[in-house]
Formats: structure tokens, C-alpha cells, sequence
């Protein structure tokens, strides 16, 4: 059976739990990283040099790492996957360019903020830094606005763009931060709010 290594209040992790549900595809999750440890040994960075979550690892042990790499190769080797991820080359494209975008812009403030609500002590947080990292995921956040404002979700219809942004949006609402009044980004989340593999695996307690 296909395992993924990682542990499930990882956002990474997430989006590959989210994913299984989704198409209905059997898998096996093993706790790896933060508390449970695991990611420093020696055969796991065999699967992963990064020592980081989550990891693939297929029945023959073929392994993969990078969560929308992971996204990619699932979409196109599982029942169902194909439907997240287009096979028109220009559809395929920006929907892969979200996937992209989101490594690239929205999770570094985004991981700022959270890191300070939720991992960092008060008494050590860096209020400056939380500051501009608000700053900087409110101005991504606006993108996501104006692309959702007339249609449902980031390309039209659900794909690989909803579930790599999508834990994030969770979080956005979450955190106890001053956030500018986006319509159109409050109803997508309200609308994956509705999809039980979001609620099951993303809409939870933060940690």
C-alpha cells in the first residue's frame, strides 16, 4: 500500500491527506517529523535527503518528496486524479502556476504569522517580523481575491490550485490577526468548509 510519511498537522502533509480523501484513494499515513522524530534517520533520509515531510512511498518502494510534486504524480497515476489537473496544456499551466505560487509567495508570510500564534512563545515572538509578514499575506491574499471574484474556485473549476492554497486559507481565518474584508476569498473557504475531506483533514485545531 502507498504510505505517506509525515505527520498530519503538517500543512504540506495536509494537502496530501486532502487529496486522498478527495478521489477515495487508499493509503497507509506514518507519523514522521516534529515531536515523532523519524525524519533524522538514516532510512528515512534514504527516501528523503531533505529530512523533511511529507514523503511518498509506493508498494515497490519508489519514493517521492515535495508535496505539489507529490500532488503531480498522484493526479496523474490515481482514479480520479486526472480531474484536479488538466490535460489542456494552457489549463494545465495555470493550474500548476498556482501550485507554484504558493511555494513561492503565499507560504512564506503565511509561515511567519503562524509560527507566531501557534509554535513561537509570546514572550519570544518577533513582533516586527509578524508585522511584515502580515503585510505581505494580505497583499498575496488580495491576489486570490480578484482571480476568485466570478467563478468558484482558482481555475473555474476544483483542482490541484484549491488544495495547495487551501490550507492556508484555513489558517488566514484562523489566526487571530486583523484581516481586510475579502468577499469573494471568504466564500471559497466557506465552500472547501463544505467538502468533507477539507473539514476532515485541514479545518481542525492549528499545532
Amino acid at each position: 500500500m502507498t504510505v505517506v510519511w509525515g505527520r498530519n498537522n503538517s500543512s504540506n502533509v495536509m494537502k496530501l491527506l486532502w487529496f486522498c480523501d478527495e478521489i477515495g484513494m487508499a493509503h497507509e499515513r506514518r507519523d514522521a517529523g516534529g515531536a515523532f522524530g523519524v525524519v533524522g534517520d538514516a532510512s528515512y533520509k534514504a527516501r528523503n535527503p531533505m529530512s523533511l515531510v511529507p514523503t511518498l512511498e509506493e508498494a515497490d518502494g519508489w519514493s517521492l518528496w515535495e508535496s505539489n510534486s507529490i500532488l503531480r504524480y498522484l493526479a496523474a497515476t490515481r482514479p480520479g486524479g486526472a480531474a484536479l489537473l488538466p490535460e489542456d496544456p494552457r489549463r494545465r499551466a495555470q493550474v500548476e502556476r498556482w501550485m507554484d505560487w504558493q511555494l513561492a509567495h503565499l507560504t512564506p508570510p503565511m509561515t511567519v504569522i503562524f509560527f507566531t500564534y501557534v509554535r513561537i512563545p509570546e514572550a519570544q515572538r518577533d513582533w516586527p517580523a509578524t508585522a511584515e509578514g502580515l503585510k505581505r499575506a494580505t497583499a498575496m491574499w488580495r491576489v486570490v481575491e480578484e482571480q476568485l471574484s466570478g467563478q468558484d474556485y482558482l481555475e473555474g473549476e476544483f483542482s490541484l490550485a484549491d488544495i495547495a492554497l487551501g490550507v492556508f486559507v484555513h489558517r488566514w481565518f484562523a489566526l487571530p490577526v486583523e484581516r481586510p474584508d475579502l468577499p469573494a476569498l471568504r466564500r471559497w473557504y466557506e465552500r472547501l468548509l463544505a467538502r468533507p475531506a477539507y473539514a476532515r483533514h485541514v479545518a481542525g485545531p492549528m499545532s
